[in-house]
């Protein structure tokens, strides 16, 4: 089933890739480290917080199973998910017969991909639903955001190039 559209996953566009998932790490760094909210209660109660600090909150309030459920699918997945497509784009450049084998496990992978945005979502969500609390969104959201979003385009991107 040949496509004549279809692009092979050259060195060169290997290299492009990975400078779009270097791109990447950078905004999940920022989107992880940075303010994502500013709740407001009662007009005298601010409290901001980034991925990193309300994960590391939960910890300290002994919420163990939500810890390491925001942790896993916020921090941990989308850092994977960035390694193993520099694997793959790196398997292209030097013509790594592990190829196929990583493009399994992005395959297998790639099925948890929406799980990060959910949290963050239910997180947001769950916030605007108190009738005396108000949200102040900061770029850390939208860095995350772009992360998760690039990531999304680079997976089907190589997906759809190494197959």
């Amino acid at each position: 089933m040949s496509n004549s559209s279809t692009e092979a996953l050259t060195p060169a566009l290997a290299w492009r890739l990975r400078g779009l998932i270097a791109l990447a790490g950078t905004l999940l760094a920022i989107g992880l480290c940075t303010p994502m909210l500013t709740i407001e209660q009662f007009i005298f109660i601010r409290h901001s917080f980034s991925v990193l600090s309300g994960v590391w909150q939960l910890a300290i309030e002994g919420q163990y199973l939500l810890f390491l459920l925001i942790f896993t699918f916020s921090v941990l997945l989308p850092v994977l998910k960035l390694l193993i497509l520099l694997r793959l784009t790196g398997a292209a450049i030097h013509h790594d017969g592990r190829l196929p084998r990583y493009l399994r496990l992005m395959h297998s992978y790639g099925r948890w991909s929406m799980l990060d945005v959910f949290v963050v979502a239910v997180l947001v969500v769950s916030v605007k639903l108190g009738a005396i609390a108000q949200v102040q969104v900061h770029y850390g959201l939208y860095a995350f955001g772009g992360a998760v979003l690039l990531t999304l385009y680079l997976t089907a991107r190589v997906s759809r190039l190494t197959t």
